[in-house]
């Protein structure tokens, strides 16, 4: 088995063998901890002929990506006699006596070929008109999409922000000696594996088009990265030189990613073409520089290093030039991560020997911790930044959760029956 230990700490052995996360969990839940009083009510009915078109498993999926994000209270549409399917059968004073603010409803319907035509409306209750609205003509079996589809109009609908639902994660489930890198829904459903192999495979990272992913697999008994496209299946090593070959991270524009590499016998950070071919070295310390980042607009990334004694955050101009610090509170700060908008970063805090998710401004020193369990890891934001996903250890086990940015609020997730590692979340545009 892996040892469990940060992944600064594994770099000192230029191995970078690192379970981030090993979690047993059972099928999917959500548990809110905190944020009530200031969350949404929207009752979601079940649609018109779900049970028997979809097995009634439509508006299930609905209630639990919005109830997950934490800004929602999902009111008991079965204390409402009246179950309206469209905007005209609505009786509003009845879903106003149940607290509801909105109201989402509609109907699953046959259509040509074999498919089924699933209409909803999510209805202010207060004004009594439509938010938005939707008509989608698909196979039955892409329901959980179209359920999805749905959350994320809701979710715009009420909070004007897009909605992640139909993003996906990818992280590394380890059964035995076997590794197997997965590719799935948000919520942890509809898992595919995309490389199973008896070494370990390891820091999973989205590419912005959602269609490619590299990681590190030590299959050829060293640490090798490689891109791997989705859609083909195929893939090829990026860096594959001489020692370690770890950390990737892209570029927001997919042509290049930031590699760690230690050809020089140090820990450094280098830029290689997402094609593969020449390498560019962008730090240069006799410190160990690792775990790049890149910021949203391409000019500068985050990444770890000790040449202050500790590991610590720094910026530095992708073109290159003088690495600036961004943390100065805490001896131990890793695992950064930008925001989508670029204007704060998450990571990981040890602090009295717990590692805790922290957020901090860019160009601010003000950290703020958005945890408070003993032992937090590898945070990163949903693609629209109203999340951070990090895993975490609850009892002796590990476990995913996802917080607001202001800790406020949190949900914990359960995602697959397992050990996984290192999990990430994807971009809006994924390829399915």
């Amino acid at each position: 088995m892996l040892s469990r230990k940060p992944l600064f700490i594994l770099v000192l052995t230029l191995l970078m063998l690192l379970v981030g996360l090993q979690a047993r969990a059972d099928n999917l839940y959500v548990e809110i901890i905190g944020g009530g009083a200031s969350r949404h009510a929207i009752a979601v009915v079940p649609f018109q002929d779900e049970a028997s078109r979809l097995g009634g498993a439509l508006t299930p999926i609905i209630r639990n990506d919005l109830n997950l994000t934490g800004l929602f209270r999902i009111v008991d549409a079965s204390a409402v006699t009246d179950q309206p399917a469209t905007p005209d059968t609505v009786h509003y004073p009845a879903w106003q006596t149940a607290g509801a603010q909105s109201l989402a409803i509609g109907t699953v319907g046959e259509a040509n070929n074999g498919q089924v035509t699933i209409s909803f409306n999510l209805m202010d209750v207060a004004q009594q008109k439509s938010l938005t609205s939707g008509q989608f003509t698909v196979a039955p079996e892409r329901y959980r999409q179209v359920a999805h589809t749905i959350a994320d109009m809701i979710y715009e609908a009420i909070t004007g922000q897009k909605g992640f639902f139909n993003t996906r994660i990818v992280y590394v489930l380890k059964q035995g000696t076997n590794y197997q890198l997965q590719v799935a829904d948000m919520d942890g459903q509809h898992a595919k594996t995309v490389v199973r192999s008896r070494e370990p495979i390891m820091s999973p990272a989205w590419a912005p088009d959602g269609r490619r992913i590299a990681y590190v697999s030590f299959e050829t008994n060293k640490p090798v990265v490689w891109v791997q496209d989705l859609q083909t299946g195929k893939r090829f090593a990026v860096a594959d030189y001489k020692g370690s070959n770890s950390a990737p991270a892209w570029s927001p524009d997919g042509s290049r990613l930031a590699v760690v590499l230690t050809t020089t016998g140090n820990s450094e950070i280098y830029l290689v073409s997402a094609n593969g071919g020449s390498r560019q070295r962008l730090t240069y310390s006799n410190a160990i520089d690792t775990e790049p980042t890149w910021a949203p607009d391409g000019s500068k990334i985050l990444f770890v290093s000790d040449r202050s004694g500790g590991p610590q955050i720094y910026s530095m101009p992708v073109s290159g030039g003088e690495a600036t610090r961004m943390t100065w509170q805490g001896s131990y700060n890793v695992s950064p991560k930008i925001s989508p908008d670029g204007k704060r970063f998450t990571y990981i805090q040890r602090t009295g020997g717990n590692f805790r998710v922290m957020m901090q401004d860019i160009g601010v020193d003000n950290p703020r911790a958005i945890s408070q369990d003993a032992y937090d890891e590898r945070p990163s934001f949903a693609p629209n930044g109203s999340m951070v996903l990090y895993a975490s250890d609850l009892g002796g086990r590990s476990v995913l959760y996802a917080a607001t940015p202001d800790g406020s609020s949190k949900v914990r997730l359960g995602v697959i029956n397992g050990e996984i590692q290192d999990p990430a979340w994807g971009p809006f545009n994924v390829s399915n």
